[in-house]
């Protein structure tokens, strides 16, 4: 019987070498299995390492050592002679042989390089327990070591030598470089933890369990390594409620984060909406009332207490003004994460019937992404500058442009042609402040220079100011209007004689004209569903009301008159900062002046106009309490040495 199952075996797996064959054929693609003394180059070579019987991936057998009888086989090691020939009858033979009480009990042998195995003895044996889908096959392998070089998978294949002695898994392939570190972090491992049989054992089970999700996922075939995309779910949940979840829930879950999996191919594309009229409903909602609700409850997450954070404070000020102009068609609730425990208060916010949730800070995006992928229902925003991720829309405002006019206001009050800036963090839409600043300092002080100093590193930025003599500085933004009107930590002031400070210029955020517009856009079925292809950002300017300037009673009354002309005109868009030749530190050009920069453009500007002296600080530079922040959203790179820390950490 075993026989004749044997045969019946052979010519489905015939039948599988011949459509393969053929189909690359077709395709002008060599249709046999790689043959690595073909491959590989004795010279880049650097050494062989016996690892002796391993378990290796059915599906990283890609290939034979030589050329040999390599014409019997497929690229995908199926069988391409027929029944008749001397190949097919051991093929038989050794199925046969698998179908028994014996086995096949003889490892194969093979040489592996660069992460892939080339047989050297055993390709019947291979392709028969290739044949019936075995996950992994005992072969008696010898590593083929790469000579270290500044290829890049040179480089990630020395990584997975490094986690190879760690895991003893052949299981884990990654493409890019620091994903191997990254895993054995999110595991809960520290560096150089070496995995138990049972780590082991239950790392395969959890990915081969992830992996039937994947591939009902991935319909598009596409290039992702599974590894790839469980990397992108640890972000959300961890390895044990991966391994708990039904496949049914990984199907749901990875599909909800699957646009942004993809995003390893290629970035995803950015939406960026720059103006409140592009909340426009829709031509069905407006003819037939579409999509159109008559009430929705919107929930708001806090990190931080309104009654001590000035930023939390601006948030509920918006709050405030919402449920005050738009009355009983919404629901308001807020609900505290003081705990940092973000996922389980929009969990609550969820439980409660909420359909929009606002995540007021940056960090809560990881949560944002988790209660998208389990509630695509629910739309989520967190507020954040620049985040690629579907299922999540960012938004933030453009407050370089409130920038441009304090500067243009410091360049006309200072004496000494030097005005000082204190910036805060290193990431996305800081430069472009800074350089829309220094741009209006030049516009009414040609000769002046912006010194550039950061709060997020050790020293005292005011301090050293006045020791320099630098009497006219910006310093933060004011979170919200009430805080516009303090002279000593907010915005644009000037040092007098006496060591009082002249308040000149503050700007702030106004939440609340946000929140309206967004939520009568929800009410009116103009906000499309939750989930999209593309990454949406929402990235407002002085036009929409979220961000103004309060400028001081005591400017004289040119400075007041051209900064009211300076905001009438970017409300208008008359004006733009970024309109003009720009030069960085370097001399090289920039921006010509004759187009308006794209907004990816100034988003992801890191680099500073020619008249500020001073330079993005590095990331061993920061303060301990600035890293959560600049990792999330920097524009710095981080070193090797400082990343092997915060993953330690």
């Amino acid at each position: 019987m075993n026989r004749q199952e044997a045969v019946y075996q052979y010519n489905t797996a015939y039948k599988l070498g011949q459509k393969y064959y053929k189909n690359a054929i077709s395709r002008g693609e060599h249709p046999f299995p790689p043959v690595l003394d073909e491959i590989l180059d004795e010279s880049t070579v650097s050494g062989r390492v016996k690892l002796g019987v391993v378990n290796v991936p059915s599906e990283l057998i890609v290939g034979v050592k030589s050329a040999g009888r390599v014409s019997a086989l497929a690229g995908n090691f199926m069988p391409i002679l027929d029944e008749g020939s001397e190949f097919a009858a051991k093929w038989i033979s050794l199925c046969d042989a698998h179908l028994s009480e014996e086995g096949i009990r003889d490892a194969i042998v093979c040489f592996e390089y660069m992460g892939r195995f080339y047989v050297q003895e055993g390709n019947k044996r291979a392709s028969v327990l290739k044949s019936y889908g075995a996950a992994t096959i005992p072969a008696v392998v010898t590593r083929i070591v790469p000579k270290y070089s500044d290829e890049h998978d040179v480089q990630v294949y020395y990584e997975f030598m490094s986690f190879y002695q760690l895991s003893g898994l052949y299981r884990i392939q990654f493409r890019r470089k620091g994903q191997y570190a990254k895993l054995h972090a999110a595991l809960g491992y520290e560096p150089g933890h070496v995995w138990t049989e049972s780590e082991r054992r239950s790392f395969s089970a959890g990915l081969s369990h992830f992996n039937m999700a994947f591939d009902k996922v991935n319909t598009e075939n596409l290039d992702i390594l599974p590894c790839e995309a469980l990397l992108s779910m640890l972000e959300l949940f961890s390895f044990q409620e991966i391994k708990d979840q039904s496949v049914t829930e990984l199907v749901k879950n990875l599909s909800g984060i699957w646009a942004d999996v993809k995003t390893q191919l290629e970035k995803l594309p950015l939406e960026v909406s720059t103006e409140p009229e592009q909340l426009e409903q829709s031509l069905l909602t407006k003819l037939f009332g579409v999509g159109k609700l008559e009430h929705s409850t919107v929930a708001f997450i806090y990190a931080f207490d309104p009654l001590t954070s000035a930023w939390t404070k601006g948030h509920d000020l918006g709050r405030e003004n919402l449920e005050k102009r738009l009355g009983n068609r919404v629901d308001v609730r807020v609900y505290n994460a003081f705990d940092k425990d973000y996922v389980s208060a929009m969990e609550k916010a969820v439980e409660d019937g909420a359909e929009l949730i606002f995540a007021t800070t940056p960090p809560m995006m990881d949560a944002c992404r988790r209660i998208a992928a389990e509630h695509p229902e629910v739309k989520l925003f967190n507020c954040a500058l620049y985040r690629h991720y579907s299922g999540v829309r960012t938004y933030y405002s453009r407050i370089y442009e409130s920038k441009f006019i304090t500067g243009a206001i410091a360049g006309a009050m200072t004496e000494s042609d030097v005005v000082g800036y204190v910036a805060n963090y290193p990431i996305y839409g800081v430069p472009a402040s800074i350089n829309a600043f220094a741009l209006g300092v030049r516009m009414t002080n040609p000769r002046a220079r912006v010194k550039l100093l950061w709060s997020c590193t050790e020293g005292d930025p005011l301090m050293e100011f006045a020791a320099e003599g630098i009497t006219v500085i910006s310093n933060r933004d004011a979170a919200n209007p009430i805080y516009s009107h303090r002279a000593y930590d907010w915005g644009t002031y000037k040092l007098l004689e006496d060591g009082t400070m002249q308040p000149l210029a503050v700007p702030y955020w106004d939440w609340g004209t946000f929140y309206e517009r967004v939520v009568l856009a929800h009410l009116n079925g103009a906000l499309g569903s939750g989930h999209s292809e593309k990454a949406i950002n929402y990235w407002w300017g002085m036009d929409s009301g979220v961000i103004n300037v309060q400028l001081s009673d005591s400017l004289p009354s040119g400075v007041k008159t051209l900064a009211g002309i300076l905001k009438h005109g970017l409300m208008n868009g008359e004006i733009s900062p970024f309109k003009t030749p720009m030069f960085d530190q370097s001399g090289v050009l920039r921006f010509t002046g004759e187009a308006e920069p794209g907004a990816e453009d100034l988003m992801e500007m890191n680099w500073f106009c020619d008249n500020v002296d001073g330079a993005l600080p590095s990331f061993d530079q920061l303060l301990p309490h600035s890293l959560d922040i600049v990792k999330l959203l920097g524009i710095i790179p981080m070193d090797e040495t400082t990343e092997r820390e915060e993953n330690k950490a």
